[in-house]
């Protein structure tokens, strides 16, 4: 399997406004080096323990994205490198970053998490919630953190019908919260197997793991 080949095939299918974010959790440092050699430079993981080791030994112009759940517990082992949280999802979890970003003297960008999909297992802030928190006097205060865009995860399905409604729904929350918040420019939704609608539906960010580094190993 050729890291650069499969890299090259996907950048070669996305639109240059759209950025690749290349999901190498539970991969080795040796597979992603592979990848970093190829131009690649923003990676995500979705375990806090497993991105700070890497961040030690791997080169420093990488970004790296914390794209799994968060707990609040964890949020200071990543406070000092972490370039974006994508799965922002609580107001509590947003108050500990900016808590944990003051500690470092930064700035860390976020990303809230919208439940679009209609599995109850994914994590996600509902239109109400997401109002209540940009709505908020408490949410002006925080300044270590900056919202710069949303995200979303479709419902696993086949059903192509489906997948596109909840890309586009997401959209729509965006257009709307665009208007509020002006530091607001990522849409991030689409991963393997489903970016390409969700670049249809107006995705500015993709995450893809299987397509680059092939079937993850849980072991």
């Amino acid at each position: 399997m050729s890291i650069a080949k499969n890299l090259l095939a996907i950048k070669n299918q996305i639109p240059e406004k759209v950025t690749l974010v290349a999901v190498s959790k539970t991969k080795p440092i040796e597979i992603i080096q592979e990848a970093y050699d190829f131009g690649q430079r923003i990676f995500g993981e979705n375990k806090i323990q497993e991105m700070t080791q890497k961040w030690e030994t791997m080169p420093k112009d990488i970004e790296w994205h914390m794209i799994g759940h968060v707990q609040r517990n964890k949020v200071k082992y990543m406070a000092e490198f972490v370039s974006l949280i994508h799965g922002v999802d609580s107001f509590k979890l947003l108050k500990e970053i900016n808590k944990q970003a003051l500690k470092h003297n930064r700035v860390i960008d976020c990303l809230l998490q919208i439940h679009i999909a209609e599995e109850q297992t994914k994590f996600g802030l509902n239109k109400t919630e997401l109002d209540e928190i940009i709505d908020s006097e408490v949410f002006t205060t925080l300044e270590n953190i900056k919202i710069v865009g949303l995200m979303g995860m479709a419902t696993y399905t086949n059903n192509e019908d489906q997948i596109r409604k909840e890309f586009g729904q997401l959209k729509s929350i965006f257009d709307a919260v665009i208007k509020k918040i002006n530091t607001i420019k990522i849409l991030s939704m689409g991963m393997s197997g489903d970016y390409q609608i969700a670049i249809e539906e107006g995705s500015t960010m993709i995450r893809i793991g299987s397509s680059i580094f092939g079937a993850r190993n849980y072991q």
